[in-house]
């Protein structure tokens, strides 16, 4: 006869219970060298608006510290990362409506821009001395790639005198006689900075084209204007010519699509852009021009509403472009619309917005097949804690925004586990996984994008789930792994890309974390 006492039982009962919880399987990846897709361009953000009043009035101490969190590749004394090291850089060539003061019709001075055109046709290359701060902090950095973008032709070549619409007609603000000095404009400033040893890779002449532009007097946001696509055809015909007759090796970046999927569709002025752009049958066909690559420009706003938009419209557009021979640049995303919110009303976290951030920039990397990936805004005022959906840096300004505070926030960190480690020129690698999730369902659970050169594998990963999280990598046609670094996010204060110890191709990931792994090789 047995005795068992209830603590006994209670110990049993435990032990059955426990046995009876499903707990969840690793998940291995496999990355077989062999399985190569696009090659990377590079990772980078823009740096608009407030660039100008921190570059040219903030303390020296305060400015250099935000260039380093951009743009630095190197460590501290500590071990830790200096910064992102972005691999590219966005400069805004403003359209003269800060000259203009309160007539410029825009509400925020911020938001207003100076321009390098006078009046008279002269040019005054001390302007945007805050941008040409930052500018020269990338250069100076080694920032590998840097892109001339335009949001509205010089005030002085638009219809309304404005630099933005204040009719709704969907045509560009550009003067129809004046293309040729609009295109002559901006060469003109590639050409100064390239006397200054500032090469900029791409020039993009027209932005978000979509839209229309228009704004009360007053109360406009920012500069922009509209573009049929026969109008950016024009305007990049005009521009491929100036920058030929300049001797420029600068390459036109086209057509900034306010979302991807007016590349692949829809029924307005400026849509279908792959096929209007890039199919020789097209009489809009610009593939043939010097200066323009094989390549398609688009932003990932507003397609970000759930998991199936995201995949589908990402499938869709890699098809498209693949079917032209064209490459794809993701130019400019942030959590414009309310897709992070993920069905919430409430406040997001700092974490919960870098945790989309990157789940953002791997669907774009992974089913999108982009071969770079850019970032709007580097730093705007708000908060370091939550809903930090427009900014890297969150910005605490004085009035008159010629000081102030900042934070990095937990996007920046987000951004770095790909900047940091994606060296350009790296090819992605396919990857599978064994528990045979597909792309919708994996976008809630853990994902991995892979990157490699000849000596190096870059793995980033992403737990999404509230679990901890064990993966193992299979690694085939890599040979011996020599060693493996690995850092890591969480929603911790302090764990920003932090170094961590590992051993082998085994991992724990704890929940809602990001990570990267170095994996460098004998031969």
């Amino acid at each position: 006869m047995y005795h068992v006492n209830k603590v006994g039982i209670l110990v049993l009962l435990g032990a059955v219970l426990l046995s009876a919880i499903p707990l969840k399987a690793q998940t291995v990846f496999t990355i077989d060298r062999d399985n190569k897709a696009q090659k990377i361009h590079s990772v980078g953000a823009s740096a608009a608006w407030f660039a100008e009043g921190i570059g040219e009035h903030w303390p020296d101490h305060k400015k250099e510290k935000i260039a380093q969190l951009l743009f630095s590749k190197q460590k501290n004394k500590q071990g830790d990362f200096e910064g992102i090291g972005l691999s590219s850089f966005r400069f805004n060539t403003g359209a003269g409506t800060f000259e203009q003061g309160d007539s410029s019709g825009i509400a925020k001075p911020t938001h207003r821009v100076e321009s390098f055109l006078n009046p008279d046709g002269t040019y005054d290359w001390s302007k945007q001395s805050g941008y040409q701060f930052f500018l020269r902090k990338a250069k100076e950095y080694g920032v590998e790639s840097l892109t001339a973008f335009s949001n509205s032709p010089p005030v002085y070549f638009t219809e309304n005198g404005l630099g933005f619409k204040t009719k709704k007609d969907f045509s560009t603000n550009l003067l129809p006689t004046y293309y040729d000095e609009y295109a002559e404009f901006l060469a003109t400033v590639l050409k100064h900075f390239e006397q200054e040893g500032i090469h900029f890779e791409f020039i993009s002449p027209v932005n978000e084209p979509q839209w229309d532009w228009t704004g009360e007097y007053g109360e406009a946001k920012q500069e922009g204007s509209p573009w049929t696509n026969r109008q950016i055809f024009k305007v990049v015909t005009k521009l491929d010519s100036a920058l030929t007759a300049k001797d420029l090796g600068t390459k036109i970046l086209l057509p900034e699509a306010a979302m991807f999927t007016f590349l692949i569709g829809g029924d307005n002025h400026a849509s279908n852009q792959i096929s209007t752009f890039f199919d020789p049958d097209s009489e809009l066909f610009l593939g043939d021009l010097d200066h323009v690559p094989s390549l398609i420009a688009g932003h990932s706003y507003f397609t970000d509403t759930s998991d199936s938009v995201i995949v589908n419209v990402r499938e869709e557009v890699a098809t498209e472009a693949d079917e032209y021979g064209i490459s794809l640049f993701q130019s400019e995303y942030s959590m414009l619309g309310d897709g992070f919110r993920e069905g919430t009303d409430r406040k997001r976290t700092a974490m919960e917005c870098a945790l989309f951030l990157a789940k953002m920039i791997n669907r774009d990397f992974t089913i999108a097949d982009a071969k770079a990936w850019e970032f709007w805004n580097s730093f705007e005022p708000g908060s370091p804690q939550y809903d930090t959906r427009y900014y890297l840096i969150a910005l605490d300004p004085n009035a008159s925004h010629t000081n102030g505070d900042f934070t990095p926030t937990k996007n920046l960190w987000a951004l770095g586990h790909y900047s940091q480690f994606i060296e350009p020129g790296m090819h992605r690698i396919e990857t599978s996984r064994n528990d045979g999730l597909n792309a919708i369902a994996a976008s809630e659970d853990v994902m991995i994008s892979a990157f490699a050169n000849e000596g190096e594998l870059v793995l980033v990963v992403i737990n999404y789930t509230e679990e901890e999280r064990q993966v193992q990598f299979d690694l085939e046609n890599f040979g011996e792994v020599r060693s493996v670094k690995r850092y890591m996010t969480t929603e911790k204060e302090s764990e920003n890309m932090k170094r961590r110890d590992q051993q082998g191709l085994q991992s724990s990931l704890p929940p809602r974390s990001i990570h990267t792994y170095q994996i460098s090789f004998s031969n």
